[in-house]
């Protein structure tokens, strides 16, 4: 994994890291919605929503869009494509299939293998 990509995955698990952000984005996974909606069923403050929603969105997992109608209004979302990345790194990067049995370096690893 190269330089950016562990920052951009720091970044990612970081803001995710917060259990406000967490319940936001775990919301939004159900669909677009408005700041009231979230800030009703979530009983957050509209400032510290506002907050929260410009982290998740700054590290890519969250976009936002106004209404075609009233421009007031702001609508946010699940980044559907960062989600389809997300998903496939970490069923990647999480596969028990990785894990390798390996000999130990310290001196247990010196000790002669046990016959089944």
């Amino acid at each position: 994994m190269n330089e950016e990509k562990l920052t951009q995955r720091t970044a990612v698990f970081k803001a995710l890291s917060d259990p406000n952000r967490l319940r936001i984005f775990a919301e939004l996974m159900a669909g677009d919605t408005c700041n009231c909606e979230l800030k009703e069923k979530l009983g957050l403050a509209a400032n510290l929503l506002s907050h929260h929603l410009k982290i998740l969105e700054s590290v890519g997992l969250v976009s936002s869009r106004r209404d075609v109608v009233d421009g007031r209004w702001i609508y946010y979302a699940a980044n559907r494509e960062a989600i389809i990345m997300w998903h496939d790194w970490l069923k990647t990067f999480f596969n028990p299939a990785r894990i390798k049995t390996r000999c130990l370096c310290g001196p247990e690893g010196q000790l002669p293998a046990e016959n089944p």
